[in-house]
């Protein structure tokens, strides 16, 4: 019999108990050796059957999963004097560590390893041919004391600070022009403690606007997966202007009211884009695709295309699940959504925009969408009026077109299509299939439709606005609209 125990293994041997004839009588030395036997017995009886039941249900940690290594070249965090106890400001160490790696640039670069702990830090900037890996039980603490964290000039695309005019507050994990950069981990946390610049910006006592938790700015062939954001001061993960992204396996969390614009992955001018296999719960937009602000965004000019977003699961009780805009002036095209599930949310899946914005929203996918309990399904709102400042032009419409919803079901949805173009924003070629979803409000406008033009594959529940065609299930038209500017809509919730 093979026994574990917490320091190894211990082999038992015992033989079959030899049988004494009735007539022999035991002598005190005997009886107490057996009694001895007994005794070691029932405690190793209970031994066995304690480790038996931590095999079963209770066992100990397993010890840290080793690191790989995923570089060439290698070093650990506290190799730069780092001390993980919350306390220390580590910001040097993290410097020290990144300017190690950016000599190993020609040698395939090198990986930072950062230990289970809590690791304090200002904002620091990340290097090309990096790997920073968190490890099991690692925790990037950033600093909250705004001083640390430096200010930058305006995004082009934006003109100003998202907030207030002038420069920003970079992001605590920041990158610009890099190439091969991975950030993964053992499921490792960096926590932007953002709890008090939320605090102040509700009370306006901060003069710049919020910095992001990661950002990577006019960088290529980058990685995320694999590790928990939590507690952005501002947007948690924002790529802008990259080229060849994968976000998979992520955590992202905030509080679901009280965090404001705490988005989880705001990819911004971002082309070949792949984000799958998250979980996130957020005070704002869960996912939400961007490309510049108004006449800004226009001059800049660079769009959000080839993006699919995959086997995403999604809480906001503030915003929306994935949302398209509302800076989108540099247009966005060729999105898929699939895979994903909206629970607990005011909204489902958004794109808004409003007169100023220019540019184009135009062939995105949407398929196989779970709304659960959500307060309205799927929204297109076309009169967002924030703008940066009166130098935009209110003449440049943006255009919405080629939009495919099949397979969206659902349950507990008040509203389950809210669609408000307008004569100068019409929406154009929609498509509705596959369409089901378990409404909680009666109320007659419950499928709601303004200047909308497209078509219905199929029977639908609800029935369907009709501004829409109908075709049957083998696409044929069996009714052709005659209302597609009918204004039928209400925004009273």
């Amino acid at each position: 019999m093979e026994i574990l125990s917490p320091r190894g293994r211990f082999h038992s041997h015992t033989s079959p108990p030899r049988r004494l004839p009735p007539w022999a009588l035991p002598s005190p030395a005997t009886l107490l050796t057996s009694l001895w036997i007994l005794a070691f017995g029932s405690i190793l009886l209970w031994q066995t059957s304690g480790f038996r039941l931590l095999r079963l249900g209770s066992d100990p940690p397993p010890p840290p999963r080793p690191v790989p290594r995923l570089r060439p070249s290698a070093f650990n965090l506290t190799d730069f004097g780092a001390v993980g106890d919350g306390a220390t400001l580590n910001t040097a160490a993290f410097e020290g560590a990144v300017a190690a790696i950016a000599r190993l640039a020609g040698k395939g670069g090198g990986q930072l390893n950062v230990e289970a702990g809590l690791w304090l830090t200002a904002p620091f900037n990340l290097t090309s041919h990096m790997t920073l890996f968190l490890a099991e039980g690692a925790v990037i603490l950033a600093v909250q004391d705004e001083n640390y964290w430096p200010l930058m000039p305006p995004l082009p695309s934006y003109g100003l600070g998202r907030e207030h005019k002038g420069p920003r507050y970079g992001s605590l994990i920041h990158g610009q022009n890099l190439k091969d950069v991975v950030i993964t981990g053992h499921n490792g946390t960096i926590n932007g403690q953002g709890q008090s610049w939320w605090v102040k910006y509700r009370k306006k006592l901060l003069n710049h606007t919020r910095g992001p938790l990661v950002q990577l700015m006019w960088s290529r062939d980058i990685v995320i997966s694999n590790i928990t954001l939590r507690d952005s001061p501002f947007w948690t993960l924002h790529p802008y202007d990259c080229k060849n992204v994968t976000i998979s396996n992520l955590a992202i969390l905030a509080p679901i009211s009280g965090a404001p614009n705490t988005d989880g992955i705001d990819p911004d001018s971002c082309e070949d884009m792949v984000i799958e296999n998250c979980y996130i719960s957020v005070g704002d937009d869960g996912i939400a695709i961007k490309s510049g602000w108004d006449q800004y965004g226009i001059a800049y000019g660079r769009p959000s295309t080839r993006i699919l977003i995959r086997n995403v699961s999604v809480r906001s009780m503030v915003s929306a699940g994935v949302s398209i805009g509302s800076e989108m002036s540099g247009g966005v095209s060729n999105v898929t959504v699939e895979n994903l599930h909206i629970w607990h949310s005011r909204r489902g899946v958004r794109i808004k925009t409003a007169p100023g914005r220019g540019a184009y929203v135009r062939d995105i996918t949407y398929r196989n969408i779970s709304l659960d309990v959500v307060r309205v399904g799927i929204v297109i709102k076309t009169d967002y009026n924030e703008h940066p400042d009166e130098g935009f032009d209110p003449k440049a419409a943006p255009t919405i077109s080629g939009l495919s919803f099949n397979r969206v079901h659902g349950q507990g949805v008040r509203v389950p299509v809210r669609m408000y173009g307008s004569e100068e924003i019409p929406i154009k070629d929609v498509t509705f299939q596959d369409f089901s979803v378990g409404i909680t409000y009666k109320k007659k406008r419950i499928f709601q439709c303004s200047y909308v033009e497209g078509r219905v594959i199929g029977s639908i529940f609800p029935a369907p606005c009709e501004n829409l065609d109908r075709y049957d299930e083998d696409g044929k038209l069996v009714k052709r609209s005659r209302s597609q500017n009918n204004t039928d809509s209400d925004y009273d919730f």
